[in-house]
């Protein structure tokens, strides 16, 4: 059942470069989409590369109605900029059903907003990029990707303190608090690391857990 969801259309409301994103890629992995923008200039822009893309009000209901977008299950509101917009397009995919809307925020007041009017998924895009982008400024990571407020995955090399020695005896996830997820050896491919997984000073590996525990490892380098 969850695979058919999976597969179901997708409505991105909203073309700037964050619902212009979303749709090419969505397209790209063979998800039909209709893309809904105000801006004629943005939809001609984007016409030689979605299915289906429509210039028209996003903020009247009938319109959204015509369109079809009340036969949608998911919809995206990637109205950002203009709140009033956001939140009221959000609505009204509440009034006409959609069950499965994601909306993006651009503060946390507008977030718990779309939350208390039906947003199941609140994004702040420019916040988590800033986040990754501070991390990897910071010159030890090499990638980062925060999954929770809390806890992510980084590509890093290994600590000079574990190298050489096998991943059960480094004691990374019972002192630190972090787990070795894949170890990808030079000239090599990313593998699962296991309790007997050596690391090599030219190693790249996937390193997971709470943000501070991470940057903490990393700082052992």
């Amino acid at each position: 059942m969850l695979a058919d969801v999976d597969k179901e259309p997708v409505v991105v409301i909203g073309l700037g470069r964050f619902g212009s994103a979303i749709a090419l890629e969505l397209t790209r992995r063979g998800i039909e989409v209709l893309a809904i923008d105000q801006s004629t200039k943005l939809v001609q822009s984007l016409a030689g590369h979605l299915t289906r893309v429509v210039a028209a009000d996003c903020t009247d209901l009938d319109t959204l109605r015509e369109l079809g977008v009340d036969e949608f299950y998911r919809a995206v509101v990637a109205v950002g900029t203009d709140i009033e917009a956001s939140i009221l397009i959000t609505s009204m995919l509440v009034e006409m059903e959609v069950e499965d809307i994601w909306a993006k925020a651009v503060s946390d007041h507008h977030g718990r907003i779309l939350e208390r009017i039906g947003a199941g998924h609140v994004v702040y895009p420019e916040r988590e990029a800033g986040q990754r982008v501070a991390h990897l400024v910071s010159g030890q990571l090499l990638d980062y990707m925060q999954v929770d407020e809390d806890f992510a995955i980084a590509k890093v090399r290994p600590p000079h303190p574990f190298v050489g020695t096998p991943l059960s005896q480094t004691r990374l996830r019972s002192k630190y608090d972090v787990t070795v997820v894949a170890v990808k050896n030079k000239g090599g491919e990313f593998t699962y690391a296991t309790a007997e997984t050596e690391l090599a000073y030219d190693d790249l590996i996937l390193i997971s857990g709470r943000v501070a525990d991470i940057d903490r490892v990393v700082g052992l380098s």
